[in-house]
């Protein structure tokens, strides 16, 4: 059956409501930094996202212009709990037929840090129950539970003492922009390419250049970046299924959006990649935005590629090897890419993100910047060099003997 679609209503946003946007683990000041400039209230710091408040407009406009969070979830309810039917309870509370239809499709996702409960599968069977059972209660109807792709999530988090409940407002993460065409997971999500432009204090009007940028993840982000183009332009939303949608206020925020893009045309951002294929693959995620005619794209090995401008700021995910043959070829590799980028980078600032600790020492050059981050579960840094011109040869095979330790 197709989803309902819910009741249009333009209305003034309700009081301001509880938020947590969950972001990729390092990334959270610079989106606690973007959830004040675009209006966000009482925003607060925890690890793995910030904590905001704001109204109905600001929901939209968060889930529309935020490059750094993975969702935006709107909060319920907290309470104290000791056992599954304390949560049971708790969770049937709540009022849901307000918030969506059932007959809309259901998930429910559970993480804990030191809970007592002893499954969380269970736990999560019990807070569905709970939800369906107050849903029939209330409309005669239990909701159908759907895995993949849902119309509602529903997410719990649990501490040693006290859990919250969370309704989804954005449905698939938002690093998920709508323009990726090509098939499995890119090395990096977009908004952990956003972030780390964040982290690098890249301008637009700078030259930027990502001399192995494969896919083109960072290229894209950065265009979008500098000719303002809100990164959830291209895609849907789960509040649009919700009971409070107010179409009319999204159809403002959507237009004022609209308005403050920049002309697509030309600008000094530049990638190279050493095989054709990715540069192929880039090319088709760049046309996929609408950004082709943006960014400069070349076939080049980065130990050859010479600087497209003066000065300007590098950034690239670089190779990093997990068979033993590709970390030899890395450590033989990292010396003569700090030769390139002294020989042909002086008066750049070069950031790498990698998850490989040996870099800064193999590399021969001394980071400005290590910034601890995570791409998913992995541990990684992103390290900052200043270049200047001169001669580094030779210390790469020392810090090898080194071992190469951070």
């Amino acid at each position: 059956m197709a989803a309902p679609t819910p009741e249009r209503r333009s209305t003034k946003p309700e009081a301001p409501g509880q938020f947590f946007a969950p972001c990729p683990r390092g990334l959270e000041e610079v989106l606690r930094e973007e959830l004040s400039a675009l209006g966000a209230q009482a925003v607060m710091s925890a690890e793995g996202g910030v904590g905001f408040q704001g109204d109905l407009a600001l929901c939209y406009r968060v889930n529309l212009q935020s490059r750094i969070a993975s969702r935006v979830l709107w909060q319920l309810g907290n309470w104290a709990y000791r056992t599954e039917d304390d949560v049971y309870r708790a969770v049937k509370s709540v009022p849901w037929s307000k918030h969506f239809d059932s007959r809309l499709t259901l998930r429910v996702n559970v993480s804990a840090i030191g809970s007592p409960l002893r499954s969380l599968d269970f736990i999560t069977l019990r807070i569905k129950d709970a939800v369906c059972d107050r849903l029939i209660a209330d409309s005669g109807k239990r909701p159908d539970i759907d895995t993949a792709q849902p119309d509602v999530r529903v997410h719990a988090f649990f501490d040693s003492e006290r859990f919250t409940i969370y309704l989804d407002t954005s449905g698939d993460p938002l690093f998920k922009r709508g323009w990726r065409k090509s098939p499995g997971e890119a090395p990096l999500k977009e908004n952990l390419a956003a972030g780390i432009l964040r982290l690098t204090q890249w301008t637009p009007g700078t030259a930027l250049l990502d001399p192995m940028c494969g896919g083109g993840t960072l290229l894209v982000e950065a265009a979008m970046m500098a000719l303002h183009i809100a990164p959830g332009s291209m895609r849907g939303f789960a509040f649009e299924k919700l009971n409070r949608f107010d179409a009319a206020l999204w159809k403002t925020i959507m237009e004022e959006a609209q308005a403050a893009r920049e002309p697509v045309g030309p600008l000094p951002l530049y990638g190279a990649d050493l095989f054709g294929e990715q540069l192929k693959l880039a090319k088709t995620n760049l046309a996929a935005a609408g950004l082709v005619d943006v960014v400069t794209l070349k076939q080049a090995n980065v130990l050859e590629l010479p600087s497209p401008a003066s000065s300007g700021v590098m950034v690239t995910n670089p190779p990093y090897g997990v068979r033993i043959g590709e970390q030899q070829d890395l450590a033989a590799f990292y010396p003569r890419l700090g030769d390139a980028l002294k020989a042909k980078y002086a008066g750049w600032k070069a950031w790498l993100f990698t998850a490989d600790m040996r870099l800064p020492k193999l590399i021969g050059l001394k980071p400005s910047r290590r910034i601890p981050l995570y791409n998913g579960a992995l541990e990684c840094r992103l390290y900052g060099f200043e270049i200047v011109a001169g001669s580094m040869r030779g210390k790469g095979k020392e810090a090898m003997r080194e071992g190469g330790k951070e």
